[in-house]
């Protein structure tokens, strides 16, 4: 008949089947496959008979199920350690972590692809807010109008009125950005052919503000511009700048 006694750990308190052969008096140590406790177990002192089980399995504590505990073999040769099938729990654990990684790792890609993408997509409210960042942008190759307005469609003509020269100048002033901003005063800079300033003027546009997305038309004229003029420019006024 099939002696089997049951084994505790004295340290995580996991349960084993272990056939009584195995331990002659006084006994011998063996190794817990869970946690690595050695103890000393005692033979036994009474033979118990019981029929042989098909699949020797340890014994689960009680509100355990037994597929958390360790599947036991024969000792070695030297009586010290017990082996063990890999414990399905702890497997389905490094899963879990592995798992939860990838997705952190995905999420973490996300949120900075997402934040590329409106750093980008809304620069020119960025750069609007925080002027700093326009010098950044630049460098990126993404010029940034601080301003919130621009100046666009920009022609000129020479007419002649009463036997003068008259110089007209129009164009469009537009909201580029996302909120309703002040138009500044635009100033119109005559160069000759080596870009030396020869005269400049500086007008209102006609309109206090526009909102998100609203242009204006405007007009200038100068009557008998310096004759030496052959480019011109047209910008908004900064802060200080004389008429």
């Amino acid at each position: 008949m099939t002696r089997i006694m049951i084994l505790t750990c004295p340290s995580c308190r996991t349960r084993y089947q272990a056939e009584g052969a195995h331990f002659k008096p006084p006994g011998r140590n063996v190794r817990c496959a869970k946690c690595g406790q050695v103890w000393f177990q005692a033979a036994p002192e009474l033979e118990i008979p019981v029929e042989p089980e098909p699949v020797m399995a340890p014994v689960a504590p009680s509100g355990q199920s037994s597929e958390r505990a360790s599947k036991f073999a024969a000792p070695d040769r030297n009586g010290l350690n017990f082996s063990a099938s890999p414990e399905p729990e702890r497997a389905r654990r490094s899963s879990g972590v592995a798992i939860a990684q990838t997705v952190g790792w995905a999420a973490l890609i996300l949120l900075i692809g997402g934040i590329g993408w409106a750093t980008v997509q809304y620069r020119q409210t960025i750069g609007s807010l925080w002027p700093q960042t326009a010098s950044l942008y630049a460098a990126l190759g993404l010029p940034v109008n601080v301003l919130g307005v621009a100046l666009t469609n920009i022609a000129y003509k020479q007419e002649y009125e009463d036997g003068q020269p008259v110089l007209s100048v129009t164009g469009k002033v537009v909201n580029i950005s996302d909120r309703e901003l002040p138009v500044p005063e635009i100033r119109v800079v005559l160069l000759d052919g080596a870009k030396h300033e020869l005269y400049h003027w500086t007008f209102d546009a006609g309109v206090p503000s526009l909102k998100p997305g609203a242009e204006s038309a405007f007009t200038t004229r100068l009557s008998s511009p310096p004759a030496e003029a052959r480019n011109l420019n047209v910008r908004f006024a900064e802060t200080g700048e004389t008429r």
